[in-house]
């Protein structure tokens, strides 16, 4: 298995995106740590895992809490023995308006939700792997030169984000660390179908892409379980582009 004896902390675990890497991670032999706000989400993706003889804990957590990420973090390596992969999957509670009509807190709120958690996480993941001289860090997101109007700050977050994510690579490197982003153009299945037009954003989404089709949940739980595996030593400070030619490099 490609993640066997690995030990692997999710941020927003319980919801769709974490709970399909969650169990991606699973199935491959690691040991999953769920960690988010809603203790009945993490419980409903860690009994899935169970159910299938994989390994889950959950805890409650807040990722935008410094000293509450740095306790849980310390207490999975006392449980666990160490740490391999720390993966923030988290929601940046962004507001979607144009620049010109939305508020100046809506506009940073996703900025600094995603630069604070995604931060923090990285640091106290970062403080056990570099005794161990090993470790993966992933994000989610991804940026590139295309955008949209009317997505506030959002898609700002996400540039900063690869910022952040080159910096890390580049301070924890020499510890043996890796530091990648994922990114895709829209995963349909993340959409309530009560979404009005959800047929039509589905449509739209798809057909954005080169090859006609859209990622799935467990596609991008396939190649976030690749990218934490040995397999991909080699590949740090760059972005896996999952988003099927929505997002052309």
């Amino acid at each position: 298995m490609l993640l066997g004896n690995k030990v692997a902390v999710i941020y927003g675990g319980g919801g769709s995106i974490g709970g399909a890497v969650a169990r991606a991670f699973a199935r491959e032999g690691a040991r999953v740590f769920l960690a988010g706000r809603t203790k009945a989400k993490l419980d409903s993706v860690a009994d899935d895992i169970r159910s299938r003889g994989g390994q889950a804990d959950t805890a409650v957590v807040d990722a935008l809490d410094e000293k509450a990420v740095g306790a849980f973090v310390d207490a999975v390596v006392a449980q666990a023995g160490h740490i391999d992969i720390s993966f923030n999957l988290i929601g940046y509670g962004d507001v979607q308006e144009p620049l010109m009509k939305i508020s100046v807190d809506d506009f940073l709120q996703p900025i600094t939700n995603a630069m604070r958690t995604q931060f923090v996480t990285t640091r106290a993941a970062a403080r056990h792997m570099i005794a161990r001289g090993s470790g993966a860090i992933l994000t989610f997101g991804g940026s590139g030169p295309q955008t949209l109007p009317g997505l506030g700050g959002f898609k700002i977050a996400l540039d900063a984000l690869e910022g952040l994510r080159r910096q890390w690579a580049c301070e924890l490197g020499a510890h043996g660390i890796r530091v990648v982003t994922l990114k895709t153009g829209g995963i349909p299945e993340t959409l309530p179908d009560t979404v009005p037009g959800w047929k039509d954003i589905v449509a739209d989404i798809e057909q954005n892409t080169l090859l006609k089709r859209a990622a799935t949940l467990a596609d991008v739980g396939n190649v976030a379980a690749f990218v934490a595996s040995d397999l991909a030593r080699t590949l740090t400070s760059t972005e896996v582009n999952i988003s099927a030619g929505a997002i052309v490099d």
